[in-house]
């Protein structure tokens, strides 16, 4: 059984196993704020989702990630759908996400109805990556 829920401080160590990225600090702040994820299937967790306000008033999810053995068999779809119907009922309107040109979760997604929206390179030698891509989506 599928199962969704805000993140919690006791997800700490799961949510490190598969979130390389986020600063302690900012996980603390994540599971205040309620803007973090749990995945859960027969309430084991294998996936999360985390987003940020851009411009402090549009949602924009900076990761989904969900682990490898359960990847594309629809959990990411599942915990995308629920993260909309969230934000939704909270009252906006628009989402953002972004993800590297060289990553196919861009086909993911386009699939979900988001559509392009511009992108940017950080050429910076200690920062450079791919272009990253964003996305935006009318809910």
């Amino acid at each position: 059984m599928i199962k969704i829920r805000y993140l919690e401080a006791s997800d700490k160590q799961f949510w490190y196993s598969l979130d390389k990225h986020l600063p302690e600090t900012e996980f603390y702040n994540k599971v205040q704020t309620k803007r973090g994820y749990i995945l859960l299937l027969d309430d084991k967790p294998i996936g999360l989702l985390r987003y940020n306000l851009f411009w402090d008033n549009t949602p924009f999810c900076t990761m989904l990630f969900v682990d490898e053995k359960y990847q594309r068999k629809g959990y990411g779809q599942h915990l995308m759908k629920y993260w909309e119907n969230d934000m939704k009922t909270q009252g906006y309107g628009m989402l953002l996400t972004s993800t590297q040109a060289d990553e196919t979760a861009q086909h993911f997604y386009r699939k979900l109805g988001y559509k392009d929206c511009g992108g940017f390179v950080i050429d910076i030698p200690a920062y450079a990556q791919p272009m990253e891509m964003f996305f935006i989506k009318a809910i």
